[in-house]
């Protein structure tokens, strides 16, 4: 219990430095979030709201990275396993505790799409010089990955380029 509450508060904070970035002028450059095992930055422009996961109504015949539809503010949302969908081993089975702790990021409205991916942990916003390192995508990566970046305490987090990955006909394709 004492987590969860931790966990909304934490999800109010992120929730109060994205609007006073946006209102200031301050610009941070990414919500960083955890996805299965990896480090991923998702640029604010691109980013929309952060909710706490409620029911996920499950969708038959879908890929096995969707999860299904949710009523987020009176409108219905895909959810996408992130995780799953990057490949980050075969669709994991979580337990409820896992998936308590889990939160949905919807995609900005300017994107037009109706989705918000599941992740496995919120880590703040981070600006630019957060990093001490970034390197461009290897060859072969998905189009929607962008930079890699290596933090001041040597983890590397990769950014996902949002915009992208809304556009990949694979993405828009939940049938399976």
């Amino acid at each position: 219990m004492a987590n969860r509450e931790a966990l909304r508060e934490l999800q109010t904070r992120l929730a109060s430095r994205l609007q006073a970035a946006r209102s200031e002028g301050v610009s941070p450059s990414w919500l960083a979030v955890k996805v299965g095992a990896s480090n991923c930055l998702f640029p604010l422009s691109q980013s929309g709201e952060i909710f706490p996961l409620a029911h996920v109504q499950l969708v038959p015949y879908a890929r096995p990275w969707f999860m299904g539809v949710i009523n987020l503010r009176g409108a219905l949302y895909g959810v996408v396993d992130l995780a799953s969908f990057m490949g980050d081993g075969a669709t994991r089975l979580r337990g409820e505790q896992s998936l308590a702790e889990s939160s949905v990021i919807t995609f900005n409205a300017a994107l037009e799409l109706n989705c918000a991916l599941l992740v496995d942990g919120l880590a703040g916003l981070r600006k630019r010089d957060a990093f001490s390192d970034a390197v461009a995508p290897p060859e072969g990566s998905p189009a929607y990955f962008g930079n890699r970046f290596t933090d001041l305490n040597g983890e590397h987090w990769q950014e996902i380029n949002l915009q992208s990955l809304s556009q990949l006909p694979e993405f828009l394709s939940i049938s399976a």
